[in-house]
């Protein structure tokens, strides 16, 4: 039995067209029974088996799970729903965008899993730099790993356009190391969202990944 029902996408298909309280309101029973309620399960599935391989895990699905909300005081788009759901599944769930763990996106549009490190912080950077260099078998190890390149290809990130002098005579040895964001991406199908093996295929990406959040959380310490 699926997770989700086909009216999960067909929901946000129709919230893009009608992106405002007014219809939202007018759906928002359809909203917590197709998309809210079996989100939350589906959620509190996903950390019931990444806690099997990361124990540090023992959060609940609402500390997992960001807001449909978009945060509109600075955008130019004011339209004030996100067109997907997402969550991430991690020690500090969504108190620290940093910690090792899964973020995840289901929506109309592609199911979307992601892993590694997005958004360190000044001392993290320096930190994964440092450990790039120290111990660049053990990064290249855990990159190169054949079922984290196989689901996810390359690290991901924007690369900073000018590198510290203690850094830059290693740019030529793992270009790598200019990046201020690591993190590994997979996009599947839209299709994904209704089927029953949603949440195997999930894990199957975490297991993959897991290795790489491993060195870079244990660097980030």
């Amino acid at each position: 039995m699926p997770w989700f029902t086909k009216d999960f996408n067909q929901f946000f298909k129709e919230l893009a067209a009608n992106n405002n309280k007014e219809w939202f309101d007018m759906n928002r029973k359809r909203y917590e029974a197709s998309v809210k309620e079996p989100f939350v399960a589906f959620v509190a599935a996903v950390i019931k088996e990444v806690g099997k391989q990361d124990k540090n895990i023992r959060i609940e699905p609402k500390e997992a799970i960001f807001r449909i909300n978009r945060d509109i005081r600075f955008a130019k788009d004011k339209t004030p729903y996100k067109l997907n759901t997402s969550a991430i599944v991690s020690p500090a769930g969504r108190k620290d965008l940093t910690a090792s763990g899964i973020y995840f996106e289901l929506g109309p549009e592609s199911v979307n899993f992601y892993g590694g490190a997005y958004m360190p912080d000044k001392e993290q950077l320096h930190k994964i730099r440092a450990a790039i260099v120290r111990d660049h078998k053990g990064f290249r190890k855990v990159i190169e790993h054949k079922p984290l390149k196989t689901l996810f290809g390359t690290v991901e990130g924007e690369k900073n356009k000018v590198l510290s002098a203690e850094f830059k005579p290693f740019l030529v040895k793992e270009p790598l190391i200019a990046n201020k964001q690591f993190y590994v991406k997979a996009e599947l199908p839209p299709k994904w969202v209704a089927d029953p093996k949603l949440l195997e295929k999930l894990i199957e990406h975490y297991s993959a990944m897991r290795p790489y959040n491993v060195w870079l959380a244990t660097a980030m310490r």
